[in-house]
Formats: C-alpha cells, structure tokens, sequence
C-alpha cells in the first residue's frame, strides 16, 4: 500500500467507446498484482442501485438521504447518500487505495487514458488534460505524437502496454 495515497488514473471517452471494458481490464490486471485497486464511475445521468421495494429503498422513500446497509457474512458495506459528491470527496474516501480507476469526469485533472473509437473523436484531445495514453481502436499511425500531445498511442487491446503505462505512475 502506498503510504501518500492512491495513484489516480482516469479513463475518459465518448459514449460507448469502450471505457467501462478498459476499467474492468485494468483493475484485473492491477489486482493480479497484489495491488489494492478502487473505482468511481461518473454517470451523467439518472442512476439507481437500489431496487425498488428492498429495505434500503424504503427507507431513502421514506426521506432518509443518506442510507447504509452492511453484510458482515459478505464483507461488503454500501453508503448511499442524496445528493451529489465532486470526485475529489470521493477520492479521500479512497486513501487507503493503491491505485484508483476514474471512469469519467473529464473535466478533472488526473493522468488520462483517453479512448478513440472513430476519427470523429480525435477532438476529444483537444478538450482534456492531461493526457497521458491514448487507447485507439483507429489503425496504427492514425493519431500523430501531435495530436496526443505526446502522450504514447497504445490499441484498445494492447492491456499490457497500457497496464505498463498506468503503472508507470507509481514512481
């Protein structure tokens, strides 16, 4: 475990360019290495992981804004709370992480891998920072050192050179 808090990597793209499959994969391949790994996940839209008529539920419909439920058989404890949490509250939740994976939140200003699905998107690198990989699903060549700002261009599917890239940020 890191003793200065987590390693903060974002993944950031348009919708349906394959960011939540990159998360899941870099988080196994962390995992694999011992590492202690969180995620937050940014939704732009109306999200529920509740489900209607559970107890928790109930009690968030009776006015409760901020709902816990823990299972010591599971090992697992949920907090659900009303109202929104910038990343940075999240993150500090977090300290005891070695890594966490971003998804979203592009406006933040962590280490990114930035995914391109189509030509259309290129302008995406124009719009966050920093960057620090870019994951493509183009043909080789297609994104110049320029226009990643020089950050390396890895394809989507090269899990090794992007889990190298991630774990270059642990020095």
């Amino acid at each position: 475990m890191r003793t200065n808090g987590p390693v903060v990597v974002q993944v950031v793209g348009w919708k349906n360019a394959g960011k939540t499959t990159l998360v899941c994969k870099l988080v196994e391949a962390l995992s694999a290495q011992a590492l202690e790994v969180g995620t937050v996940k940014h939704d732009a839209h109306r999200f529920e992981i509740d489900h209607e008529g559970k107890d928790t539920w109930r009690h968030r419909q009776a006015g409760a804004r901020r709902v816990a439920i823990s299972s010591e058989q599971e090992g697992r404890t949920c907090y659900i709370e009303e109202r929104y949490t910038p990343l940075p509250d999240m993150l500090e939740r977090m300290q005891d992480m070695d890594y966490v994976v971003v998804e979203g939140f592009k406006s933040e200003g962590y280490p990114k891998i930035v995914i391109i699905r189509s030509q259309e998107q290129l302008e995406l690198l124009d719009r966050v920072a920093p960057v620090w990989a870019v994951a493509s699903w183009l043909p080789p060549g297609s994104i110049s050192p320029e226009a990643s700002y020089g950050a390396p261009v890895f394809d989507v599917n090269d899990l090794d050179g992007l889990l190298g890239r991630v774990l270059e940020l642990w020095s």
